[in-house]
């Protein structure tokens, strides 16, 4: 079985969020849990999502939002092979003091390397945390397929997404090899 881990942003995610439906709906899901969600310090987020990622016993998908998308991008020069994909939902640019608030400038820059594993980056015509052609920039650096979703604000709970089917059906895209492989080995 895969563990899916949702990693939330600045805030967390609040119970109305996609990641919180999908919390409290799926058995796979679990959800990486901060200790202060309002003043982000990067060493200590990075801390506690290679720990919960450790603590699995099963392969990985990592299903980030927001500021866990440069969490996600940060980790991943220690990932461990274990990860089997990422959905990276609404990136916010860390970089840009036109986009995300002074907060999350620990963040800093955004690493923009590839990804040591298959992702999926969504992003929002109207996100007012990036813009369009900048997570299009992060997609192709990170070596991650790029999907727009039209005009879904920052792809959240104010978006009206409710359990957002449409990513769920992207994670599952990124599950099938695992669900695959795995049958191959009953």
């Amino acid at each position: 079985m895969t563990t899916w881990l949702t990693i939330p942003g600045l805030g967390g995610s609040g119970p109305t969020h996609w990641q919180s439906h999908w919390s409290r709906a799926l058995p796979q899901v679990r959800r990486v849990v901060q200790a202060d969600w309002d003043a982000p310090v990067r060493r200590d987020w990075l801390q506690t999502l290679d720990a919960a990622v450790r603590h699995c016993h099963d392969d990985v998908i990592l299903i980030a939002h927001s500021l866990g998308c440069a969490l996600v991008a940060h980790w991943a020069r220690q990932a461990t092979g274990r990860v089997r994909g990422a959905l990276l939902v609404a990136p916010a640019d860390v970089d840009s003091a036109a986009h995300t608030p002074p907060v999350v400038r620990g963040f800093a820059p955004m690493p923009l390397q590839a990804l040591p594993f298959p992702s999926i980056v969504v992003a929002s015509d109207d996100d007012p945390y990036v813009s369009m052609a900048r997570a299009r920039a992060f997609a192709a650096a990170w070596g991650s397929r790029f999907v727009s979703v039209g005009a879904a604000g920052h792809v959240n709970a104010d978006s009206g997404l409710g359990n957002w089917p449409d990513g769920l059906s992207l994670v599952e895209a990124l599950a099938a090899p695992v669900a695959a492989e795995d049958a191959l080995h009953c």
